[in-house]
């Protein structure tokens, strides 16, 4: 998180458009953090959107267009994937981005998939809130064992991977001793 992803999709479907290539964009429905039709970045840039609640919907809609845009990927279901490949292989460009980690620095959803098929991979850091270097991971700052957690700042920091083992380390020894007054 924080590390322009958003920014970055948006910039380069603005640019297929100014190159006059039909675009559409698609995002999970369930993010509603900035707007329920337009998918926007931290920086409260923005473009709009058909908010999809899964995979087949995108395949489904996707006809007639040059440039196919996917945020927040991570959201949707492996089916992704197979739905990415079928446009592609129609001559579509499938612009896709998600976080490849969830908060416990594990692969989140398709997004491995996605990066083993893709034709080309750009990979963007936050900078780590703690010490400045380049960002690992989005470390959680609330309580919370779901994989799937919409946030923003107040709920989510990047950190580099010394920082982000350090704050795992922390939230397992807080656990634990929360545990122990509990029982």
């Amino acid at each position: 998180m924080f590390s322009g992803k958003t920014e970055e999709l948006i910039r380069r479907l603005k640019r297929a458009k100014i190159a006059r290539q039909q675009v559409m964009i698609f995002k999970p429905v369930i993010d509603t953090r900035y707007s329920d039709v337009q998918v926007v970045s931290h920086d409260h840039n923005s473009i709009n959107s058909t908010p999809v609640k899964d995979p087949q919907a995108i395949l489904k809609s996707a006809q007639g267009y040059d440039v196919i845009g996917i945020d927040e990927a991570q959201f949707f279901d492996d089916s992704l994937v197979e739905v990415c490949n079928k446009l592609a292989y129609h001559g579509m460009r499938i612009i896709v981005t998600g976080l490849d980690m969830d908060y416990l620095g594990q692969p989140f959803g398709p997004m491995p998939k996605l990066l083993a098929i893709a034709d080309e991979v750009t990979k963007v850091h936050a900078i780590c809130v703690k010490c400045g270097s380049l960002a690992y991971a989005s470390h959680r700052l609330v309580r919370s064992n779901a994989q799937v957690m919409l946030g923003e700042k107040d709920e989510y920091e990047p950190l580099c991977r010394d920082c982000f083992k350090k704050a795992l380390e922390e939230d397992r020894r807080n656990a634990r001793s929360k545990n122990l007054f509990e029982e």
